[in-house]
């Protein structure tokens, strides 16, 4: 199977275990088997139950491995938990499926963010500064970067990722000292 399907379950099976919360192994499997189908090619290969579920069952074992989820019992039974890691982790994945879309019409509002990270902390910031690029925002200044459309999830979701609520600023800007740069920059009338 190709890396990208082990990454697509290992994605449906965490957010399963985030949405359920504490999730017991037996309600984790049917949900996967049925999110599974959707990976296989089904003009190659057909795959039984029986493979579904150990394949489901290996990428379960990987992941607690890699210390993504916990096990744990309660009550007679096995239930399966997100880690600190496992919820860094679907943050990513939740990341990297995140666009901002774009409206039929501008409406003449700037989505700013404003952060203030220290040197010490240059990877976070430099991380930070590739997020907002690869999502279609402009550098107004090094910390200073602006977005024409809706992004407020977005940004929240940035700031969850990198653990830096407190450093981050979030505002929607009305008018703008010469932006016409901008305009032409995000090709807006």
């Amino acid at each position: 199977m190709r890396k990208e399907t082990h990454i697509n379950i290992a994605k449906i099976v965490l957010g399963l275990v985030a949405v359920g919360g504490l999730l017991t192994v037996a309600a984790v499997a049917p949900n996967a088997l049925k999110a599974v189908d959707l990976f296989y090619d089904k003009k190659k290969k057909k795959y039984n139950t029986f493979q579904k579920r150990y394949y489901v069952k290996k990428v379960i074992e990987r992941m607690e491995s890699k210390g993504l989820i916990e096990f744990y019992e309660r009550n007679g039974g096995v239930f399966l938990r997100l880690s600190e890691r496992g919820r860094k982790e679907l943050l990513k994945y939740q990341l990297k499926d995140k666009t901002i879309s774009t409206p039929r019409k501008w409406d003449k509002k700037w989505r700013m963010v404003i952060f203030d990270i220290e040197e010490r902390s240059r990877t976070l910031r430099d991380g930070l500064r590739k997020e907002l690029m690869g999502l279609g925002f402009v550098k107004v200044q090094n910390s200073v970067w602006v977005h024409p459309y809706e992004c407020e999830e977005v940004v929240a979701l940035l700031k969850t990722y990198f653990e830096i609520e407190g450093s981050v600023i979030f505002a929607t800007v009305d008018r703008m000292e010469n932006d016409g740069w901008l305009k032409e920059e995000f090709q807006l009338s």
